[in-house]
């Protein structure tokens, strides 16, 4: 099922850059926000229970890779803190994304991240070494997650209908890397704009820069909002 709201990249250095920032939007909004390693290395636990009490909910963008005991021991807290969705990386394997499952328990969504929009296939092939195309690679990577007991996966929007058919229409498709048109791309290698995600296939959208940067974020969160419902 669409979620509706864009989720915001709360890329901040700072718990009071996000106060500030949350503030812009009336009390009634309530938003959907990723909190990633940044903000929550910087700002630690406190920034999740402070953004939930505002009543927002939270995709914790932590990318956990590690042995299966350390990953499901760490999703147990995580599952403590009330967050909505949060993440492994596909690349750790079957155990410990089943692991991950089991420790965060049934409420939040889980995802796995399969490779990052950021990546570019020649490097896929020159520094992972995957000699597969890099859309087999992302696909390989859903697969495994799906069999792992996992809700979904983080991939850029040109795999999401390649990743339904290969798994199923609700296994969950959510796009890093959405630009609105005229938007500088920044460090993303595979981007897509609000409307064009939609159409392909895409659940959930996260939008950063484009949002937190503007002159009128809530303005731009609201016409990233419109194109992506398809207003």
């Amino acid at each position: 099922m669409r979620e509706e709201r864009p989720i915001i990249a709360l890329d901040f250095p700072s718990f009071e850059q996000v106060k500030s920032f949350l503030a812009l939007f009336p009390a009634e909004e309530k938003l959907y926000v990723k909190i990633g390693m940044e903000l929550y290395y910087a700002a630690g636990p406190e920034i999740v229970r402070y953004v939930k009490s505002l009543g927002h909910s939270v995709f914790l963008d932590l990318k956990l890779h590690d042995i299966p005991h350390t990953v499901q021991s760490a999703m147990a807290v995580l599952a403590d803190l009330g967050v909505d969705m949060t993440n492994v990386h596909a690349a750790g394997g079957l155990e410990m994304m089943k692991a991950a499952r089991e420790g965060l328990g049934a409420g939040p969504k889980l995802l796995a991240v399969t490779q990052l929009t950021s990546t570019s296939e020649e490097q896929m092939r020159q520094e992972q070494n995957i000699q597969t195309s890099l859309a087999d690679s992302v696909v390989h990577y859903a697969q495994r997650a799906a069999a792992a007991g996992l809700d979904g996966v983080v991939c850029s929007a040109h795999e999401a209908a390649k990743i339904k058919t290969a798994t199923s229409a609700s296994f969950v498709c959510l796009t890093p890397g959405i630009r609105p048109k005229g938007s500088a791309v920044g460090d993303q290698k595979r981007v897509m704009t609000p409307s064009d995600a939609r159409k392909i296939g895409s659940d959930y959208i996260v939008v950063g820069r484009p949002i937190t940067q503007a002159e009128n974020p809530v303005a731009a969160y609201q016409a990233i909002k419109a194109e992506w419902i398809g207003l």
